[in-house]
């Protein structure tokens, strides 16, 4: 793999300290490598950012470095990056800066007097961001980039000349307002609310709702959000009717439970998504439905009921940490053998001895979890057989037009990633993964997101990752 950062995020805008402290927490399943808190006062911008999710700086000393009381508004973030970067975590950890002083200190970094920082939900080209010249693109990461463009060019042109990814917040010290903007495509969420009378900002709407704001809308594609410190904000549409392309994997597997997308709830998708799965995979030998924890719950319910199978739950996690956003292929591996387990009275009553079960699971990218659940399965719970479902379709295959897919606007799937489904047909992706694996075709996720609320998904999905065209 290269040393290009691919990442999935999440932001915050908020009025105090402690909610944006409160929304990162909320936003962990976003990315628990690190975290960080810019603090955003009159011509002043103070940064703190560590390794490891939002919980592992306790609030009260971070009350301490950013007395409340000198600044007016604060950007948090959570993300993961993968590429072997192990040792540049809190280098790579957002908000990036321009200027500043910088005090690292062991598991954390204090960064005072900044000329101005951004944070960052996406993945931008370097096609996009050549103007810069040579020096800045030296700089690597595609966030720092960005932020060197707006202090350069400002909003205006990069939302008419970025199509994407990227929702994001920027502070500049001689700039009163902070500027949040969607990319005009709307492949990556966000969120505007209002909390005691002053407008908030997150990735998603439950981390707004859970720290008791009102979601006000959507972040419109194509708009710029300027947030007053005094609590308001303007709203510029530069970019009225571009197509859309939103990430469907927010839907099927990154965003949480509760959220509502563009209108579209994640709940309502994923129920859709183990319906057309039923629809597409009956077998006559099964005597029980499950799930690997905990996001394909809600679809394996469905399948469930549509099939009239028992729904049993089998595996639990001692952690909600996902592995999917483990820093590397090792650390991803221990987290998966270390976090799934077979629930105690599977084994202790033997209920599975002999059995057939499927398991519903959200997607199959590397397939290291199907792998690991398929072992506890036929060795502790000594079932018969074993059917793997996934309600998304095949990640990574090679497209119509010949050339091999993946993600290149911020989820960890770049197209030269090691794929289960590269290069093996169904026969050999089942033998791969020890258990006779299905995936839902594209039409089938098609027809659940129709079901779930939204018009001609085709038109206003991004799935490339799957087959379909480049968003841009």
């Amino acid at each position: 793999m290269g040393e290009n950062i691919r990442h999935n995020c999440g932001f915050c805008v908020a009025k105090t300290l402690h909610d944006a402290y409160s929304m990162i927490k909320g936003l962990q399943h976003r990315g628990r490598e690190a975290a960080g808190i810019a603090a955003i006062g009159d011509k002043r911008i103070d940064v703190v950012k560590w390794s490891g999710g939002g919980e592992k700086f306790d609030l009260v000393d971070l009350h301490k470095i950013l007395s409340p009381t000198k600044y007016h508004t604060f950007l948090g973030h959570v993300r993961y990056a993968t590429k072997g970067r192990k040792d540049r975590i809190l280098e790579d950890a957002h908000p990036h800066i321009i200027g500043g002083t910088k005090e690292l200190r062991g598991d954390h970094e204090i960064i005072l007097d900044c000329e101005a920082v951004i944070v960052h939900n996406g993945q931008v080209s370097n096609k996009y961001l050549g103007i810069l010249g040579e020096e800045i693109m030296k700089l690597g990461c595609d966030s720092k980039k960005l932020l060197h463009y707006h202090e350069n060019y400002g909003p205006e042109k990069m939302i008419r000349e970025i199509p994407g990814a990227y929702s994001m917040a920027i502070a500049s010290k001689n700039n009163r307002d902070v500027v949040v903007m969607r990319d005009s495509l709307g492949i990556k969420p966000g969120v505007l609310g209002f909390k005691d009378g002053k407008c908030c900002v997150a990735s998603e709407d439950q981390a707004l709702i859970k720290n008791g704001a009102d979601i006000i809308e959507n972040l419109t594609p194509g708009s710029i959000y300027y947030l007053k410190p005094e609590g308001d904000y303007e709203k510029k549409k530069v970019i009225v009717d571009n197509k859309k392309r939103h990430c469907f994997f927010e839907w099927n597997y990154i965003s949480e439970q509760g959220t509502v997308i563009d209108g579209i709830s994640v709940r309502k998708v994923r129920h859709e998504l183990g319906k057309e799965l039923a629809k597409e995979y009956l077998f006559d030998d099964v005597d029980f439905v499950t799930f690997l924890p905990r996001c394909p719950e809600i679809a394996a319910r469905a399948y469930s009921e549509r099939t009239d199978l028992p729904f049993l739950p089998v595996f639990y996690k001692m952690r909600s940490e996902r592995s999917f956003l483990g820093t590397t292929k090792e650390e991803r591996e221990i987290s998966i053998k270390q976090n799934l387990h077979l629930l105690p009275e599977i084994k202790e009553k033997n209920i599975l001895k002999d059995k057939t079960i499927i398991i519903i699971d959200d997607s199959i990218v590397r397939g290291n979890n199907s792998k690991h659940a398929g072992k506890i399965l036929y060795e502790e719970a000594e079932v018969k057989k074993v059917y793997f479902l996934s309600y998304t379709p095949k990640i990574g295959i090679i497209g119509k037009d010949g050339i091999q897919r993946g993600c290149e606007w911020g989820v960890d799937m770049p197209p030269e990633d090691n794929f289960i489904v590269k290069n093996k047909n169904d026969e050999e992706i089942s033998e791969a993964l020890g258990m006779i694996t299905k995936f839902l075709s594209d039409q089938g996720m098609m027809n659940a997101f129709e079901r779930a609320g939204m018009r001609n998904p085709r038109e206003k999905l991004c799935y490339y990752c799957i087959g379909g065209e480049r968003p841009c």
